[in-house]
């Protein structure tokens, strides 16, 4: 069976096609296209006129590659982006009209556990881990183990959103991200009761913004070619502040920092450092699979 996944996420959109058997799944294609749906007004929960149409645009271009590729299903899910704006349903209705793709619009819940299934898929997950997923509009977080899932929760505090409300200079001032730290605090209560009960010393950080981290620390991976790498803690903290020092056009001028991140990164530092800290976390890696993955896997014939 051939399968399309389109994930619609608040910065980019990203289609996979892929052959799944019982046995395997084959992927045929992937892409992705920076749509940035969360600009301008995500914090007032509204797409903008401009990126409501980017999003038509790109669902448009990934309806004629479907067709090409004859494929036999669609499965596109939409995300915190969507699912939070009052003109998300619009969209919905907009995209079935325009590229004739039913979006399936999925709760955090559904969306953190879709992103557990493909990093469990990569074999990762060797102890008690914490996995985190850093989006434009949300942030997941699943505390699992090789066995099970045993808590998630998805948390309006993605990158997006803390650089629409927080991000007032450049570089970041150290106000500021006084001001993002107390806003964690107050929003992650109960993450830090979990990370309390459990212990886990395993952060896996699902794509995005890891596959970031680690491809600047390590030119050398072919992320393409990898399901999961080991990051270096200290390594990864002297990036992370280079991050947060530098500015707008020092971060433009970054090798392997590509441009939907210049700025989004530095709230992804910021949230990582954060949970690396109050977790008392002792390993780090990345998973390159993640919600899109996880989709492919629920809809992988069974054995």
């Amino acid at each position: 069976m051939k399968v399309a996944v389109i994930d619609l996420g608040t910065n980019t959109f990203h289609l996979i096609i892929a052959e799944l058997t019982p046995q395997e799944t084959r992927i045929c294609y992937k892409t992705n296209l920076p749509v940035r749906l969360g600009e301008g007004k995500i914090n007032e929960n509204f797409i903008i006129q401009e990126a409501f149409e980017r999003g038509l645009l790109a669902l448009e271009k990934f309806s004629l590659i479907i067709k090409e590729h004859q494929v036999d299903l669609v499965k596109a899910t939409a995300t915190s982006a969507i699912r939070s704006a009052e003109n998300g349903i619009n969209f919905v209705k907009a995209a079935k009209n325009y590229a004739g793709i039913d979006i399936n619009v999925i709760s955090g819940d559904e969306e953190a556990a879709y992103i557990f299934k493909g990093v469990r898929a990569t074999g990762v997950i060797d102890q008690t881990a914490l996995i985190m997923d850093i989006g434009g509009g949300s942030t997941e977080f699943i505390l699992c183990n090789q066995e099970e899932l045993l808590w998630k929760k998805s948390y309006n505090i993605g990158a997006a959103r803390l650089m629409q409300a927080f991000f007032h200079s450049d570089p970041i001032t150290a106000e500021d991200q006084q001001d993002i730290i107390r806003h964690l605090d107050g929003e992650l209560g109960d993450l830090k009761e979990v990370l309390n009960l459990y212990q886990p010393q395993h952060l896996i950080g699902s794509a995005g913004a890891f596959e970031t981290f680690a491809g600047i620390l390590y030119p050398e991976l072919n992320l393409k070619e990898i399901k999961y790498y080991p990051i270096s803690i200290p390594a990864y903290k002297v990036l992370s502040a280079t991050f947060i020092a530098s500015s707008h056009t020092e971060r433009e001028k970054m090798p392997g920092l590509i441009r939907l991140r210049v700025d989004m990164i530095v709230m992804a530092s910021i949230l990582t450092d954060y949970i690396l800290s109050v977790g008392n976390i002792e390993q780090l890696s990345l998973s390159t699979y993640d919600l899109k993955m996880g989709v492919l896997a629920d809809l992988q014939p069974l054995k």
